[in-house]
């Protein structure tokens, strides 16, 4: 991996986690320490992250959790709202959904304060804050460890939790699906987690819009026919369409 490459999907894990440890970053990468250590010193000196003994954070990492708003949240907007409001029209009174976290998902559950029977499974806090106001739903959030930038919860005692539990649709996130229709996450520790929501659930909604076509992760959770739904606004190519419906995924356009 070349030297740009390797800092950039640093930084993609520092913003998806919060923090990281070089011993940690090293291993992943399979570099020294040392490069590691000059790989964070760069990044610090851009202003992306703080170095702290043994690794580094994200910068401004509390403002996130204090002001519940998620990395990046603003980018494509207008096309979120869209593939919300579509997903919404899949939700029905007594349903058990799972909502991943995500601004998109966030975007679903705004529409979701009018139900009155209804049960929310969800890994997300800000989610959970806003569904905890109404009491026609039913809240369920799993444990695990806490990542401020997503305001998340993650790694195998999320996975645990949603172990136990049956959904009838899962609406699921992802940060990038690659050019061979891969799904794809910044996080080693999401991966479990997304897994898991998937084998608890009957249905599974992909939720994302089509900057995320072609753009490749860090980490591998598998092909994208792990879903049988991809909710995406409009302007998704027709090659796109082609090849997602041989693989059984239905295309639904916002």
């Amino acid at each position: 991996m070349a030297l740009n490459q390797r800092r950039i999907k640093i930084l993609e894990l520092i913003r998806e986690d919060g923090h990281a440890k070089v011993q940690e970053l090293s291993r992943i990468f399979s570099v020294t320490e040392v490069t590691i250590r000059q790989d964070l010193e760069f990044l610090e000196k851009l202003g992306y992250i703080q170095r702290e003994h043994g690794g580094a954070f994200l910068k401004d990492v509390g403002t996130f959790a204090k002001t519940g708003k998620l990395v990046n949240q603003e980018q494509s907007h207008e096309e979120k709202v869209a593939i919300a409001q579509k997903a919404a029209s899949y939700i029905n009174e007594d349903d058990v959904i799972i909502l991943d976290s995500g601004s998109t998902t966030t975007e679903i559950a705004k529409l979701l304060l009018k139900y009155n029977r209804l049960t929310v499974i969800t890994n997300a806090l800000n989610i959970a804050l806003m569904l905890g106001e109404n009491p026609g739903i039913n809240l369920i959030v799993t444990g695990g460890e806490f990542k401020a930038p997503t305001l998340s919860l993650t790694g195998d005692m999320a996975a645990q939790s949603i172990s136990h539990l049956h959904a009838n649709k899962l609406f699921l996130a992802t940060a990038g699906i690659s050019a061979d229709m891969n799904l794809t996450y910044p996080s080693l520790s999401d991966l479990v987690v997304k897994k898991t929501m998937i084998e608890s659930a009957d249905q599974v909604f992909l939720v994302a819009d089509t900057s995320k076509m072609g753009n490749s992760a860090f980490a591998t959770l598998g092909p994208i026919s792990m879903v049988q739904h991809l909710i995406t606004n409009d302007n998704i190519s027709d090659d796109a369409v082609k090849k997602l419906e041989k693989m059984n995924v239905e295309v639904l356009k916002a």
